[in-house]
């Protein structure tokens, strides 16, 4: 009879792997729900930070321009002048004529309050300042003021030479060059809001051959400022506020005729003083 050996504590080994067994799937447990916590906290962040950054308007990062920013600096001014301007070139151009008896118009120009830094209106106040002082001295003296009732009179500049006539305006100003019959051109300034003669005066360096070819070029230009006007704002749509006789590149005279659109942009048409054709249009985008 063979002699096998009784298992020593069998029982306890089998309880002692069981707790052992059980301790591993506690902490195994342990660390599965540690791990879906975190990535559940995670996944709450990222949603949070989704939401938040739907949250921010669009708008923030490029606000929504003004009305007036598409506008450049020329087009504001230009939008301000025409906005405070109740008299019309037409209405300007003939009030000019009618300051300097039997003159035609060769140049005209919209000015802003304060714009009389050209040539033009330089000449003009110098002009005016001698025919002040000159009308001072005859004045006081006793033959000067009897000599001819109409003496004060006599020149169509004779009121609105004085020194303060040209600060008078505040406000935008037509000044146009017109020319007698002589070739003398005399410089007019017109307050464009009450229509008013601000100044006339005539231009003092002008010498005999400066009149002689003035008086051609009038000669010479058949068509009128308003023809050329007409002409202009057919081809370009808008409101006119400069005009001027001369010669281009080709040595053609023409009308120059600045028109302003509704966009305030500026358009510059040429029109042929004899024949009306137009002969160049250039764009000012500024």
């Amino acid at each position: 009879m063979t002699y096998h050996p009784r298992p020593k504590n069998t029982g306890l080994l089998r309880a002692h792997r069981l707790r052992a067994a059980g301790a591993a799937c506690v902490v195994l447990t342990a660390a599965l729900l540690t791990g879906c916590g975190q990535d559940s906290g995670s996944a709450s962040t990222g949603t949070e930070t989704s939401e938040a950054a739907r949250a921010v308007p669009e708008g923030t990062t490029s606000p929504t321009p003004s009305p007036s920013a598409s506008l450049t600096k020329d087009q504001e001014k230009r939008k301000k002048l025409l906005a405070s301007t109740k008299i019309t070139f037409d209405k300007a151009l003939t009030t000019a004529e009618g300051a300097v008896a039997g003159s035609k118009v060769i140049e005209l120009d919209l000015k802003g309050p304060g714009k009389s830094d050209d040539d033009t209106d330089a000449s003009a106040s110098a002009s005016a300042t001698a025919g002040a002082s000159e009308s001072a001295s005859a004045s006081a003296s006793p033959s000067g003021a009897s000599s001819s009732p109409s003496g004060a009179g006599a020149s169509p500049s004779g009121a609105s030479a004085s020194p303060s006539a040209s600060p008078a305006a505040k406000g935008p100003e037509w000044v146009a060059a017109v020319v007698a019959k002589d070739g003398t051109e005399h410089t007019v300034r017109i307050d464009a809001v009450s229509g008013k003669v601000l100044q006339s005066v005539e231009d003092p360096d002008q010498d005999a051959q400066e009149k002689s070819r003035t008086a051609e070029r009038i000669a010479k230009a058949t068509q009128t400022p308003q023809q050329a006007a007409k002409a202009a704002t057919a081809k370009a749509k808008g409101t006119v506020t400069s005009l001027d006789l001369d010669d281009n590149d080709k040595n053609v005279l023409v009308w120059s005729v600045d028109v302003v659109a509704k966009d305030f942009k500026e358009t510059t048409v040429d029109i042929d003083a004899a024949s009306g054709s137009v002969t160049g249009e250039h764009v000012d985008n500024d």
